[in-house]
């Protein structure tokens, strides 16, 4: 299927893709989701070269691992509603003048509405700015957010990073200040936090995402005590965990089995050896946001690559051969 522009010269050079954002059992499709955020990225990045004259090549793709236990076209297995991108900006670029960032928000908004409208979003409402927790104190992660009133999606997100990278040393990166998060709401020196279900919900679900993303580097005494609890959790999550009962178990579960200390282990040692400690990564240099050592993309770059391969090859046995976008 092509990605039509709405104009000869706005989107017209959009790849080939098989299938459809939402099939026709009307859950979204990540594999497309993934690469629709590539190629406006990459669209973006070819407008500000032909409207403002700036060179600033951008990388990006989905965030969230929904994607690592889809079905194998791509199709997810949940009613996936918050739409996440991880964008990859370059530092020492015309972005670093406040008024070409702001043009770059400009053009993300412009094509999220149109592109996510081809597909019956309607996103308004755009906000942008926001700093996200634990990003680089010097060049934080900010966030642009836009609403579906058609309600199909919650919303539409984009992180901005700064550093130049591929979409997965981004998303390994982003690791270390997810699992930050994680450890605020799961500490076991304190007492388990009271929350409303919707947010113990997305807490456990970025329990699981955490896990498959990092499980090639985790230690094998820790995926032999992690392995049942996460495999309950994934039933559950599968499930839609609808009852109060469910995620409160669930989130107690998680807490008391100290899974978060788990996954900071795995990176602790690898960037300590490059004399970074994961515990204070909003102190790290700017040259040093979205560096992952040669000793974790050895191991988890291949598993973060591998349902990718797996979805376009599903795909085109469905619709025929199609322009490989990875």
């Amino acid at each position: 299927m092509l990605f039509p522009g709405s104009t000869p010269c706005a989107m017209a050079s959009y790849k080939i893709l098989p299938g459809n954002l939402y099939p026709q059992n009307n859950r979204i499709n990540l594999y497309y989701l993934h690469n629709l955020f590539k190629e406006i990225a990459g669209h973006i990045s070819t407008q500000m070269k032909e409207k403002y004259n700036l060179d600033t090549p951008i990388t990006a793709g989905m965030w969230g691992g929904s994607y690592m236990v889809a079905l194998d076209d791509g199709e997810a297995k949940t009613n996936v509603v918050r739409l996440y991108s991880i964008v990859s900006l370059p530092q020492n670029s015309p972005l670093d003048e406040k008024e070409n960032f702001e043009k770059l928000m400009g053009l993300y908004q412009e094509s999220f509405a149109e592109v996510f409208g081809r597909y019956g979003l309607n996103l308004v409402d755009p906000k942008w700015g926001e700093i996200i927790p634990y990003s680089n104190k010097t060049r934080p992660t900010t966030a642009l957010q836009m609403w579906d009133t058609q309600k199909r999606a919650s919303f539409v997100r984009a992180f901005f990073v700064w550093n130049q990278a591929s979409w997965e040393e981004s998303i390994i990166y982003d690791m270390i200040r997810n699992i930050k998060v994680l450890k605020e709401l799961l500490n076991i020196n304190i007492r388990p936090i009271k929350k409303e279900s919707s947010e113990l919900k997305f807490l456990l679900q970025d329990v699981l995402i955490t896990y498959v993303t990092l499980r090639a580097a985790l230690t094998p005494d820790f995926v032999e005590h992690a392995e049942p609890i996460i495999q309950n959790l994934f039933e559950e999550v599968i499930k839609g965990m609808h009852s109060e009962e469910s995620i409160e178990e669930q989130y107690h579960r998680v807490y008391s089995s100290a899974l978060v200390y788990g996954f900071e282990e795995a990176l602790l040692e690898p960037y300590k050896k490059e004399n970074l400690d994961v515990r204070n990564v909003e102190d790290w240099p700017v040259d040093k946001i979205n560096f992952v050592p040669d000793e974790l993309k050895e191991k988890l770059v291949p598993a973060l690559q591998a349902p990718w391969k797996k979805f376009q090859t599903t795909l085109e046995k469905k619709y025929g051969k199609v322009n490989s976008l990875n």
